[in-house]
């Protein structure tokens, strides 16, 4: 898969169809996969990787790329179609000045799930069967492929591209998931067991902001929580008050326009499941407005942007017995 991608990104480099590339490129360990731009055929043969650990979503790197000169080349994973559609759909992305190439994905790794197995030293992983193959420092391990498949892709929605002008390999089909398993976890808890577990995981938040920057659904010119005169700019929080109402108000923000990437829990540093919150809000929009997935297409109103005679009122959720 790999040498195909650099392959065609050459091609299209050298017939003036684009002028650089977004794609991933390795850091200092191996399973430290960045994004990053390539403008030359040199640098995409020097540094080009599309590997087990080729988690991030690269959409919403293209707000900023679509702005340039010229036709910037994107490899977008099936699930990163779906925020590569939604912001397009709020006029955040220059649909012209990007050529998508679709690139099949049977599921990412998470490193830190092989490290809490004791395996350290990682070089490369290698995929056998049912089971990873492991090179390390220190020798050979192996372990089932499940155990360190990233939360994001076990609950993975869409196999399917819903955007692309080409494809590398295989499309598939949205899939049955079980992503909305917790969630119905969580509402079946008392009003006291919920707020406590959110209490355990929230109290755990730095406020580093990796969720808000990686979210392709936070794209804001100028951010609530970077202002200084709302109160609640970036900064470590004072209590707990602060700590709740930080990812409470972000995932306000995003409801209706949330695609469930995962993005925002991949890269939270304290493991907290952040994406819980959103997928909530996605479960109540198809109750209460009938089945709606953001980023499946460029023309559709979401539920919360599209008002129609028949809407749930509040006191649904009263009526239904929800504390």
């Amino acid at each position: 898969m790999q040498e195909a991608m650099i392959s065609r990104a050459k091609q299209l480099l050298a017939d003036g169809a684009v002028n650089r590339v977004i794609g991933w490129k390795k850091g200092e360990f191996a399973y430290d996969i960045t994004p990053a731009i390539f403008e030359s055929a040199e640098e995409l043969d020097a540094e080009f990787v599309y590997d087990d650990f080729t988690s991030a979503n690269v959409s919403k790197y293209l707000v900023k790329e679509t702005k340039k000169d010229g036709k910037i080349l994107a490899f977008l994973k099936p699930c990163d179609t779906y925020s590569f559609n939604q912001l397009v759909k709020e006029h955040r992305i220059n649909r012209d000045n990007v050529y998508v190439i679709g690139i099949q994905s049977d599921g990412k790794l998470d490193a830190e799930k092989i490290k809490s197995k004791g395996i350290s030293g990682i070089l490369g992983v290698k995929r056998n069967g049912e089971n990873l193959e492991i090179e390390t420092l220190y020798g050979q391990e192996t372990m089932p492929v499940a155990e360190a498949m990233s939360t994001k892709c076990l609950n993975c929605k869409s196999k399917k591209h819903v955007a692309y002008d080409e494809l590398i390999g295989e499309d598939g089909e949205v899939t049955a998931s079980d992503r909305f398993d917790m969630v119905e976890k969580l509402e079946n808890m008392t009003a006291q067991e919920r707020y406590d577990f959110w209490r355990n995981e929230l109290s755990k938040c730095i406020r580093c902001n990796a969720c808000r920057n990686v979210c392709p659904a936070c794209t804001c010119e100028k951010c609530v929580f970077d202002n200084p005169a709302s109160g609640i700019e970036n900064k470590a929080p004072a209590d707990s008050f602060e700590e709740n109402m930080f990812h409470i108000i972000r995932a306000f923000h995003v409801a209706g326009r949330c695609t469930d990437c995962g993005e925002c829990s991949r890269v939270c540093p304290q493991n907290i499941p952040i994406h819980l919150l959103n997928r909530k809000f996605i479960k109540d929009i198809n109750s209460f407005y009938g089945e709606y997935q953001a980023g499946a297409d460029t023309t559709s109103k979401a539920p919360l942007n599209d008002y129609k005679q028949d809407d749930c009122e509040a006191s649904i959720v009263h009526e239904r017995g929800v504390e």
